[in-house]
Order: C-alpha cells, then structure tokens, then sequence
C-alpha cells in the first residue's frame, strides 16, 4: 500500500513538472513584465505634460496619419470604440484634438490633431524615443534588428493561431 502511495505521488510530482510553466520560463510573462515596464517609465516621463498612457497611443497614431476615423484609431490602439470614445474626449477637452464630422460620409467622425496637439506630437516624440533607446541599452544595431524579427515572428505565429471574431 505504501509502494502504491509513494509511487502515485511520484506520478502527480511528474505530471506537475510537465505543466509547470514558472515565469521565468514562459515567453508570454516575460514579454508582459518587458511591455509593462517600457509602458511604466514612458507614463512617468510624459504625464509631466497632461498625458495619460492612454491618450498616448492615440496621439501616436494621429501623429502618423491625422484625421482617421474613432473605428481606425480603435483598430490601429487595439481599444475597444467605447474606450477611443473616452480617450477621445478627454483629449478633445484637453486641447489635444478636435472631432469633426465626415464631408463624404456623415455617420464617420474624424478626429484631427489641434495646434496643441501637434506642437505636444514634436514635445513627446524625443521623450518616447528616449525610453525606447533606455530598453534596448546595451543591445548592438544587429541584435536589435533580430529581436524585431523575432518579435515579429512571435507574432505572426500567434496571429495564425487566433480565430476571426464572428460578425454578429
């Protein structure tokens, strides 16, 4: 009876190794941990300018291409359109952008960029680079230039993984 006891708490000992992913190990954790902190000092270095994490993200995405629609940003952020509706808001009454309707479509709501904004773009900008050039600090050109590759590669593998969402 003992040698059964022993033996199958030997068997759940071996199974729990084969499904133990420690954080150390698992690929997901460590890219979370590396994105959390990238996020954390760049939230600290731009909230000095009115800027929350949040608005962030839109204002990059206008500083590239100024005048998309709530949809487009909420696509380009990753954000659901309640969340860019929000964002968008806050910005609005922050100075940062104005909502203007769609001269082809009616429905369609562009959001543009206001003086403000722009001059805060070329202010943010630096900033955002600079804790860019902090996280890779001490990587070489090439060694940067592999990690984007297989950044990319992770994610072409998991976008191949992912079912579409089903139009409802």
């Amino acid at each position: 009876m003992k040698a059964d006891t022993a033996q199958n708490a030997d068997l759940v000992a071996g199974s729990e190794e084969q499904v133990a992913l420690p954080f150390a190990a698992s690929l997901g954790y460590q890219v979370r941990l590396t994105h959390r902190l990238i996020q954390k000092y760049l939230q600290q270095r731009i909230e000095p300018y009115g800027v929350s994490l949040g608005m962030w993200y839109f204002l990059r995405a206008l500083s590239n291409e100024d005048g998309l629609t709530q949809k487009q940003l909420s696509l380009i952020v990753g954000t659901m359109e309640p969340t860019t509706l929000s964002a968008i808001k806050a910005m609005e009454q922050n100075g940062l952008v104005n909502r203007s309707r769609n001269s082809e479509d009616k429905r369609k709501i562009n959001i543009f960029l206001t003086e403000r904004g722009h001059k805060l773009k070329h202010e943010l900008m630096p900033i955002a680079k600079e804790v860019v050039g902090a996280a890779a600090s001490g990587f070489t050109e090439r060694e940067i230039q592999m990690l984007m590759q297989f950044l990319g590669t992770i994610q072409a593998n998991m976008t191949t993984k992912i079912q579409p969402e089903v139009a409802t």
